[in-house]
């Protein structure tokens, strides 16, 4: 295996450095991919996190993997593990890049263009034809959390097989988003899933324990580490269409049920308040359902997504 001119030989590990481009002053942006190879074949897995910056659980998740050794003795295969892909968004407290580009938007890259898209294009060449499957980690954006959950492609049978042996608390089907990594990856017939967990700039603790045990369940499940049962396993609950309940009017929004509830339709989730103490919206269950996301923002504006809801209504 080579990445970036090193060649990693079965049985070793390295810490391999892939320069992006400069900043105005100088600074140099690196993406660092940590290779583990054992001496027996078997399929090489990319764990990653960090392609928006200031979505910190992920980083958190693969720095206690490194830091507690795991992937330093694998039973078979390989393990390419980059904490951090977009360094200057996570010391920024950004999602994105400089120049507002988002590099999940930006695949698979040029070589010659914006930050966003040289980042992209690092991983789409040096990485992504060395790997036989993907797990890709990431958390609500702004202020929304994300209840602990995979999301593959319904079509995509690899996909599902990687979701399934996941086993995150939701499991849910989304379409590829274009210029997204899942997209090209899946281009490349490269199945990648994504776990979402959490709130950006927050560590969860949940999620984390979630997106930990996620990992170890596909590697375990190819046999890339040893299998170890589990003391506990519960079954993850399959959410075939997603939609969300926006804001009806401006005001203080206060939640009464969060991620991870189970909801009937008419149930009141939360209300609005007018700063004047005059008024009080109910927001109100559309359907049954399970909440997989909500809104921390404690001040919102009209058409603001407030809940994400998962429904159960067609066959996977």
């Amino acid at each position: 295996m080579k990445i970036n001119n090193t060649e990693i030989l079965p049985g070793e590990n390295a810490k391999v450095k892939i320069r992006v481009g400069y900043l105005p002053s100088g600074t140099e942006i690196n993406i660092f991919a940590h290779v583990f190879r054992s001496k027996n074949e078997g399929k090489t897995a990319l764990v990653m996190a960090g392609v928006h910056g200031d979505e910190i659980n992920g980083v958190e998740i693969l720095r206690r993997f490194l830091e507690e050794g795991i992937f330093e003795n694998l039973k078979s295969g390989n393990v390419i593990v980059v904490p951090l892909l977009n360094v200057f968004g996570f010391i920024n407290f950004s999602r994105d890049v400089p120049d507002g580009k988002d590099v999940n938007r930006s695949f698979p890259g040029n070589s010659k263009g914006s930050l966003a898209s040289r980042v992209a294009r690092k991983l789409t060449k040096s990485i992504l034809p060395l790997v036989d499957f993907g797990i890709d980690l990431h958390t609500g954006g702004d202020s929304r959390y994300n209840y602990p959950q995979i999301r593959y492609t319904k079509e995509d049978a690899a996909g599902k097989e990687l979701a399934v042996a996941f086993n995150a608390p939701l499991t849910i089907t989304r379409p590829r988003i274009l210029h997204s990594l899942r997209k090209v990856a899946g281009e490349m017939k490269i199945p990648v899933i994504v776990f979402e967990g959490g709130e950006s700039k927050r560590l969860d603790g949940y999620s984390i324990e979630q997106g930990t045990q996620g990992i170890k369940n596909v590697l375990m499940h190819f046999g890339l580490l040893e299998a170890v049962p589990l003391v506990e396993k519960k079954d993850s609950l399959l959410v075939n269409r997603t939609s969300w309940i926006r804001a009806d009017d401006a005001g203080l929004f206060i939640w009464a049920k969060s991620s991870g509830c189970h909801i009937k339709k008419g149930e009141i989730l939360g209300v609005i308040k007018d700063v004047h103490g005059s008024k009080t919206i109910n927001v109100l269950a559309k359907a049954d359902g399970v909440i997989v996301g909500h809104n921390n923002a404690p001040v919102v504006n009209s058409g603001d997504a407030l809940f994400h809801v998962g429904y159960f209504d067609k066959q996977n």
